[in-house]
This record gives C-alpha cells, sequence and structure tokens, in this order.
C-alpha cells in the first residue's frame, strides 16, 4: 500500500506539473491515499473473518452434538479451518490465540469478547454477547450456536447480493476517475506539445493546481456517496 500511495503521488505530480517539485505538497495527498486503502484493507479483512467464523461455529456445533465441551469444541474446530482456509487464515490465527488463552486459564467467554472488540464484527460482537449470557444461565449451547451461524450466514448472503448489485456502480465510478487522464493523454500523444504552456511556470501551475483541486474533491465525493449508499442499504 505505500509503494501504491507513491506511486500516486508521482503520477500526479508528472501528470499536473511535469516537475519533481511537487513531489512534497502531494505526499499529503499520498497519506490521505494510504489512509484510504489500509481502511478499505480492513473492511476486506472485517468481511472474511465473519465468513471464516460462520464456518468455524459450524465445526463448533458439529463438534458439540458428538458431545464435545464448548472450549475442546472450539479447540478440534481448528483442524477445519486449517483444511478450509489454511494456517495463516484469519480465523485460523484467533483459534490458535484462543488455545493459548486457555492453556493460561483465560475463559472462552472473555476470549471471544476481545475477538469481537478487536474484529469490529457487528455479527462477531452480537454472537459474542449471546454466548456470554447462554454460557452463563446454562442455555442450549450448540442451538443458540448453530442458530448464530445461520443468521450471520444469512447477513452474509444478503451483502453479496447487495455488493453484486452495486458492483456496476463501481466499475461506473472507476471509469470515471480514469477517464480525465484517458482523455488527456489521448490529445497529448495526438498533439505533442498541446499542453506545454501549462507547465514550469506559475500562471499554468495555477491552472493545474485547481484542476487537480476539483479532480480530488470529485473522487472523494464519489466514494463518499458510494458510501452512503453501502450505509443506506444495510453495508
Amino acid at each position: 500500500m505505500v509503494l501504491q500511495a507513491a506511486a500516486a503521488v508521482c503520477f500526479l505530480a508528472y501528470f499536473f506539473y511535469r516537475s519533481l517539485l511537487a513531489l512534497p505538497p502531494l505526499a499529503v495527498v499520498g497519506v490521505l491515499f494510504y489512509r484510504e486503502c489500509v481502511k478499505k484493507k480492513k473492511a476486506r479483512c472485517r468481511e472474511e473473518l465473519v465468513r471464516q467464523f460462520r464456518e468455524c461455529i459450524l465445526s463448533v456445533t458439529t463438534s458439540l452434538k458428538a458431545g464435545y465441551a464448548v472450549e475442546n469444541a472450539f479447540l478440534e474446530s481448528r483442524s477445519d479451518m486449517r483444511q478450509l482456509y489454511g494456517e495463516d487464515s484469519l480465523i485460523y490465527q484467533e483459534l490458535e490465540l484462543i488455545r493459548r488463552g486457555l492453556v493460561i486459564n483465560i475463559t472462552l467467554e472473555e476470549q471471544l469478547e476481545d475477538l469481537a472488540q478487536r474484529s469490529d464484527s457487528e455479527e462477531i460482537v452480537r454472537f459474542a454477547q449471546i454466548f456470554s449470557i447462554a454460557k452463563r444461565s446454562g442455555g442450549n449451547i450448540a442451538g443458540i450456536i448453530q442458530t448464530s451461524a445461520e443468521i450471520i450466514g444469512q447477513r452474509i448472503d444478503a451483502r453479496q447480493e447487495m455488493n453484486t448489485v452495486l458492483s456496476g456502480r463501481r466499475m461506473e465510478q472507476n471509469v470515471m476517475k480514469l477517464m480525465p487522464f484517458a482523455i488527456l493523454s489521448y490529445i497529448g500523444v495526438t498533439y505533442p506539445g498541446y499542453f506545454d504552456s501549462l507547465y514550469h511556470n506559475w500562471q499554468g501551475a495555477a491552472i493545474m493546481t485547481g484542476c487537480l483541486t476539483v479532480y480530488l474533491a470529485a473522487y472523494v465525493m464519489g466514494d463518499r456517496i458510494l458510501a452512503k449508499i453501502q450505509r443506506e442499504i444495510g453495508m
């Protein structure tokens, strides 16, 4: 992501100013771009963790029905998660943390609550809360976990359908982001020297700074509109 941010800054410096002197001021844009990339990566990881967590608790349910204690059921689910997703997967790493916690007498409820807080996932938070209440009250743990897995699965399916609907909008947005550069590059190649007057002088720099400001404002506005749509439909 650092390389992506650096590449974006270099591209903007070349395209709008044709000068290395533009790199330091545009570093602010690079930092914001990097933060946005980190935010999107966290969202993808969170979604992937929820999907894997659903499979984990389904595996736990199977072990509970076979007579395992709930702590042992979570430990047994590690082998299933390793086969499904590998040892580098998010869920396997979390289950390994749970195993280590149980060794030093940290309760399963506490570890699930910790996972819920770190994941920032509504589904995992709700599961941890329900599990803690059921554990204290002595409820039907297997039934509760299975029901929770079904609910999480329904929410995942709903989000996938919404993502399918929004994928076209994302594609259109990406095309619009690249279109100005494509048009201006075509003109620059077709008519060499056409934009030379805009570079290496303060008047041209002022005009290009205005164009860059408008472009970045449109870029941010487009992302915010799409994010607002996602929030309104429950994503």
